[in-house]
């Protein structure tokens, strides 16, 4: 979304309170997209990006990034945290192409000078990076992706049963941080109108960090996630409003505006 594109959205979201689930030094932008649009953001990390635990791994790896045709990034933070790595020591091999798991990971890419990334156009997951021409004929290939501790491992193993050569590097750890004591209170007063959550461990968190009374209010509060998967664990959670939104921060705060638009 660019510049002008976000101008009609100022004031639409106005007096709506919206708790954010990312990671604090994520969850800014957002925020700032939300108050943009006259909303409130109320900042609710329920994780916490920590370092990663085998740099003498990472290490290696980052050492012979030469015998690899491709690296895939999860997401933006491990844009972020991987770039930051390799750079410390390294530039990016020239033969070396580069792959995102969606367009907020390619956006990513593209801050830190890197172009000609492959990226799905819709959806943000690993389904739909399998689905590229570019990601079908890979026998032989060495591919690395870089990502945080654990998740899924879909795109590993689909990649490996297609012939490639897959190799990890973690280079951040997802963590639970203490409940914010005023985001508690907000939802224990239900003073706040929307929940937004990017991923099914940050809604989980969510949910463990929250006590009874603010668990009981947050599953009648409107909550918006970017997949299809998030929705299904959102709803064995008993959340009774459910939003699906496009990927990204910007399709996040067009289904807020949606969701809030006073009617015609």
């Amino acid at each position: 979304m660019n510049e002008a594109s976000t101008e009609p959205a100022r004031g639409k979201l106005s007096g709506r309170r919206v708790l954010i689930t990312r990671p604090r030094e994520l969850g800014q932008a957002l925020a700032r997209q939300i108050e943009s649009a006259g909303g409130r953001a109320i900042l609710f990390p329920t994780l916490e990006i920590a370092g990663p635990p085998h740099v003498d791994h990472l290490q290696d790896i980052v050492g012979r990034l030469e015998t690899f045709d491709l690296a895939i990034f999860i997401s933006p933070t491990a844009v972020q945290r991987g770039l930051a790595f390799i750079r410390a020591g390294r530039v990016l091999p020239p033969s070396l192409r580069v792959a995102a798991i969606g367009r907020g990971s390619a956006r990513e890419l593209e801050r830190h000078g890197i172009v000609d990334i492959i990226a799905p156009a819709a959806r943000a997951d690993s389904e739909s990076l399998l689905a590229l021409p570019e990601m079908r004929q890979v026998e032989g290939r060495s591919i690395l992706i870089v990502r945080g501790v654990g998740g899924r491992e879909v795109l590993g193993n689909t990649l490996a049963q297609r012939g490639a050569q897959v190799e990890y590097a973690e280079c951040y750890r997802r963590v639970r941080p203490p409940a914010d004591a005023a985001g508690l209170l907000a939802l224990a007063r239900g003073e706040v109108d929307a929940v937004t959550a990017m991923s099914t461990e940050a809604l989980t968190n969510l949910f463990d960090m929250v006590g009874g009374v603010e668990r009981g209010q947050l599953c009648h509060t409107p909550v918006f996630v970017p997949h299809v998967r998030i929705v299904r664990a959102a709803r064995q959670l008993q959340m009774e409003d459910v939003v699906l939104a496009d990927p990204g921060d910007e399709g996040m705060v067009a289904a807020l505006i949606r969701y809030f638009a006073p009617p015609v």
